[in-house]
C-alpha cells in the first residue's frame, strides 16, 4: 500500500532525536526550605508539595535522588531559570550547563 509524502514527513520526524536540554537546574534539598519563589517564577516545569518544597512537573516523586534534584531546563526557559536562582532566598538553586 503506497504512503503518502506527510506520512512518510511524520514518520521521519518521529524519528529524530530531541534536542539535549540547555541546562539543567539543580536544588539543594539541605538550603530549601520551601518558600516556593522558584514554582512562582517557573510554573511550566516546578509545581509545589503540600510543604511548598519544589516538585519538577516532569518525573515522579519516587523517581531517584537525581532526578528530583535536577531538572532538565529547555533553552526558552533558561532566563526564568535564572531568575529564580537569583532571587531564592536560600540559594538552594543552581543552574548548571549540560
Amino acid at each position: 500500500m503506497p504512503t503518502s509524502r506527510a506520512a512518510a514527513r511524520c514518520t521521519a520526524h518521529d524519528e529524530l532525536p530531541q534536542p539535549e536540554p540547555a541546562a539543567l537546574l539543580h536544588i539543594d534539598w539541605t538550603r530549601c526550605d520551601g518558600r516556593g519563589l522558584c514554582t512562582e517564577l517557573l510554573p511550566e516545569l516546578l509545581a509545589r508539595d503540600e510543604w511548598g518544597y519544589p516538585l519538577a512537573r516532569t518525573g515522579s516523586a519516587a523517581g531517584s535522588a537525581a532526578e528530583r534534584s535536577d531538572i532538565a531546563i529547555p533553552p526558552a526557559l533558561r532566563g526564568a531559570a535564572a531568575d529564580a536562582v537569583a532571587l531564592c532566598p536560600r540559594q538552594a538553586l543552581k543552574l548548571t550547563s549540560r
